[in-house]
């Protein structure tokens, strides 16, 4: 299989995945949510710090530069996010869009449907070019990637459904939005391909700028949330569910080393 079309499937089955598995979800109860959240910020951060900044590193000019790259992303992460009004919903209550995700059947005070599928396919679209400057450093990495982008699209996806039928939207519409939206990733594959692999020199800050972006949807949009509950017994499952999703990574990664490994 040519490395294209592995970015290619990698970004298709993430993409497709994590929207079908937001649309199951919606018929279960309040409380996996959480869990959902939990789990994705381990894989994030565990995708982040252990696989994809040590490739930077092994292809980066220096450690100051790479760093001061990831603080640029970081940065660039929380303008644009102010900017656009990008973020998600990932608990049944929704204080970025002014009204309760699960709540009321009332229209919401906050960003409309509509908006929430504009930022939903920016953010696609980068995820795919993530993808595709994972590969193309590391087929381990790129897998890895793949892997923590959609673990943590499973609850933003939840976040956005819940959003469109609170706005009005029906579940078949809430889904086609999603899945167009979805497709995004696929073009962000695409363009990352061929625009990344003859500026090989950008890899280490693309992968920098991936990290980043992991980094601060697990810090900014993810944790805060897990902090309206603090009974001990909470807590207790939010730190185990966030250590389980770290070692999923760790584990993919030495199982996707493995399998690689043993195809030459």
């Amino acid at each position: 299989m040519s490395l294209l079309a592995m970015i290619l499937l990698a970004s298709a089955a993430g993409g497709l995945l994590s929207v079908l598995l937001a649309s199951v979800a919606l018929n279960l109860k309040a409380e996996w949510v959480p869990v959902m959240v939990s789990y994705a910020i381990g894989a994030l951060l565990g995708a982040a710090f252990l696989e994809i900044l040590p490739h930077a590193m092994e292809h980066s000019g220096g450690f100051e530069t790479l760093s001061g790259a990831v603080l640029a992303g970081i940065f660039s992460f929380f303008i644009l996010e102010k900017l656009v009004l990008w973020r998600h919903c990932h608990t049944e209550h929704c204080e970025a869009h002014g009204a309760p995700a699960g709540g009321d059947h009332h229209h919401d005070h906050g960003r409309s449907g509509l908006m929430i599928t504009v930022g939903d396919t920016v953010h696609n679209f980068v995820d795919g070019v993530m993808i595709a400057a994972a590969f193309l450093v590391d087929v381990k990495l790129g897998l890895v990637t793949a892997f923590a982008i959609a673990a943590h699209e499973i609850p933003q996806e939840l976040g956005d459904f819940l959003i469109l039928l609170h706005s009005g939207y029906s579940k078949v519409q809430a889904l086609v939005l999603n899945l167009l939206s979805s497709a995004a990733m696929l073009l962000g594959a695409l363009l990352g391909y061929f625009l990344l692999a003859p500026l090989h020199g950008l890899l280490p800050y693309m992968l920098a700028l991936a990290a980043s972006g992991m980094i601060y949807v697990a810090v900014a949009d993810l944790i805060p949330g897990l902090h309206k509950r603090v009974e001990l017994m909470h807590t207790a499952q939010q730190a185990l569910l966030i250590g389980l999703g770290v070692l999923t990574v760790w584990g993919g990664g030495v199982l996707a080393e493995g399998w690689i490994g043993g195809q030459h």
